[in-house]
C-alpha cells in the first residue's frame, strides 16, 4: 500500500510563537496498536507487543513516510517483539552512567563532555542506545542542567560540549537558547555542538525563529541522524536548509541497521542524498550492543563491505568515518577495509575498490 505522505503530514500542527514554545504534540504522536492501525486502513497489523520500559511514540509526519509494515521505516518506528527477547545485551554497555560525574552529563574524554538536556524525543527510535534514559513526560531539569554547567565551568581542559539527549530540540526555544548562553559564557568552551534527530523525525519543529536565535552561538555545530534516503524529504530539505542558511555546518551520524540500510546501494543513496541538501555524511555508527537491540545488529564485515563500496563510487565528502564505540567506556574507534594485503621491504601490496591489487614503493 502507498501512503498519501502530503495528506498525513496535514495532520500535525507546530506552534512556535518566537517566544520560547517547542514542539506541541501531546495528543499527535501515535503510541498504541489501535492509533497505528487507523493509518494503515485495509492493511492487516501483526500483533504488536509495546515494551512498557520504552513506548511506543510516533509523530504522525514520520508515519505517513512509512510505506507498508515491515519497510526501513516501520522497523525503525515500531517496536518488534524482539525487543522483549532476553539476551546477553545490557542497557548500559558503554558505560555511560560510571563516567557521569553528575547527572546527566558524560565525561568520556579529555576536552569534550556530552550534556544530556533533555530525556525526550519526537520519536521513539526502536533502535534507541540510550533507551534506557528516555522519558514519555519530560522531566523537569534545571537543577542538573545547573549542575552540569557548573561541572563544566570548573573543568578547564573542557574545550567543547555536545548538547543532546533525548533530543535538544523537543526543548522550548528560551531554554535551548539559555543553555547556549551559558555556555557560551564559559571561556574554555571553544565549540558547541547540537545532536538531534528532529530534523528527521519533526522538521516542521526547525523554525526560522529557532534557526535566528541560533546563529548567535558560533561556532556552533549540528550534527543529525538520518538512517534512510526516504527520510530525506522535502520537509526535511527545508528545516536543514534552514540550519544550513544560518551557517550552522550539518552533520549525519547514521546507524548500522539491519533491515533498514544495512546494503551498499541503499547507503550510496543515503550519502549522495545528504550531500544533495547540505549535510556532510560525517558517522556511520556501527549499531551499539544494547539490551532491546538486537535484531538490528550487523556483523561487522558487512559495514566495512559497504564502506568499500563507497570509498570507489562517491569522492571523499561523501564517505562517513565507519565508527564502533567499545562496550565499557572504551570510546569511538574507526574501522577501515583492509586495502594493504602484504607488505615488504620496498613495497606495499595494495587491494583497491574493485579488488585489484597494485604495488606501491614504499620509499
Amino acid at each position: 500500500m502507498t501512503r498519501n505522505s502530503k495528506a498525513d503530514n496535514r495532520v500535525l500542527t507546530f506552534k512556535n510563537r518566537g517566544t520560547g514554545d517547542g514542539p506541541e504534540m501531546a495528543g499527535r504522536s501515535i503510541f498504541s496498536t489501535d492509533q497505528l492501525a487507523k493509518y494503515f486502513p485495509g492493511t492487516p497489523l501483526e500483533p504488536i507487543s509495546i515494551p512498557k520500559h520504552y513506548p511506543m511514540k510516533i509523530p504522525p509526519y514520520y508515519l505517513s513516510l512509512v510505506k507498508k509494515p515491515g519497510d526501513p521505516l516501520w522497523r525503525q518506528a515500531v517496536p518488534d517483539h524482539a525487543e522483549q527477547v532476553a539476551t546477553r545485551l545490557v542497557g548500559d554497555p558503554l558505560d555511560e552512567e560510571r563516567q557521569s560525574p553528575v547527572p546527566g552529563l558524560i565525561h568520556r574524554y579529555p576536552d569534550r563532555v556530552v550534556f544530556l538536556v533533555s530525556d525526550s524525543c519526537a520519536m521513539h527510535c526502536r533502535h534507541c542506545m540510550r533507551r534506557r534514559k528516555i522519558s514519555l513526560a519530560p522531566q523537569e531539569r534545571d537543577d542538573n542542567h545547573r549542575r552540569a554547567i557548573e561541572y563544566i565551568r570548573r573543568q578547564p581542559n573542557i574545550r567543547e560540549v555536545i548538547l543532546s539527549g533525548g533530543d535538544p530540540f523537543m526543548l522550548p526555544d528560551r531554554t535551548i537558547i539559555t543553555l547556549l548562553e551559558d555556555l557560551h559564557t564559559i571561556a574554555h568552551v571553544a565549540l558547541l555542538r547540537i545532536h538531534t534527530r528532529i530534523p528527521c523525525t519533526l522538521p516542521q519543529r526547525i523554525t526560522p525563529q529557532l534557526t535566528g536565535m541560533l546563529k548567535r552561538f558560533h561556532p556552533l555545530f549540528v550534527n543529525i541522524q538520518f538512517n534512510h534516503p526516504a527520510e530525506i524529504t522535502p520537509a526535511a530539505a527545508q528545516a536543514c536548509g534552514l540550519l544550513a542558511d544560518a551557517g550552522i555546518p550539518l552533520g549525519c551520524q547514521s546507524v548500522l541497521l539491519k533491515g533498514v540500510n544495512d546494503d551498499a546501494a541503499v547507503m550510496l543513496h543515503l550519502t549522495r542524498t545528504l550531500l544533495s541538501i547540505r549535510v556532510k555524511p560525517y558517522y556511520l555508527h556501527h549499531p551499539d550492543p544494547v539490551a532491546g537491540t538486537e535484531h538490528f545488529r550487523v556483523p561487522l564485515r558487512v559495514g566495512l563491505d559497504i564502506m568499500r563500496t563507497l570509498r570507489g563510487h562517491i569522492s571523499g565528502t561523501g564517505v562517513p568515518q565507519y565508527m564502533l564505540d567499545l562496550p565499557g567506556g572504551g570510546g569511538k574507534v574507526p574501522l577501515l577495509p583492509q586495502y594493504i594485503q602484504e607488505e615488504t621491504e620496498s613495497l606495499l601490496i595494495v587491494k583497491n575498490f574493485e579488488g585489484k591489487l597494485y604495488e606501491y614503493p614504499l620509499d
